[in-house]
């Protein structure tokens, strides 16, 4: 008789653990699965905000540009000088680019994976 209930507690445990696993896996797949979407969604928005800035940012160059190029009465130099610019902010991000880059996205990132449930 002992052994017939051992048995059979034996056989609910296992059916138990298994319920559990399975469980455990439901969850962390749907936990998977919202990181996912969280993330990806997070950088759709930021490639559609940055397509937007980047056509403000032609515009506006573009009309610098002439501005400058009317104010010297040469085309050519207003090109020229927005051109610089350009280059002059290109070769300061590129020297900051870890602490404007790195730090955001590592701090952003972290509030997503490692959000307490």
């Amino acid at each position: 008789m002992a052994f017939e209930e051992i048995k059979e507690n034996a056989e609910d445990l296992k059916e138990e653990a298994r319920k559990l696993i399975d469980a455990n896996v439901k969850y962390y797949k749907l936990w998977g699965f919202k990181i996912l979407m969280k993330s990806t969604t997070m950088m759709l928005k930021l490639f559609l905000l940055a397509v937007m800035l980047m056509i403000v940012t032609v515009f506006f160059s573009i009309a610098l540009a002439i501005g400058i190029g009317y104010w010297l009465d040469n085309m050519a130099y207003g090109f020229l000088i927005v051109g610089f610019i350009y280059l002059i902010l290109a070769i300061v991000v590129f020297y900051v680019q870890d602490k404007l880059v790195e730090g955001p996205m590592l701090s952003r990132f972290s509030r997503i994976f490692l959000k307490k449930y």
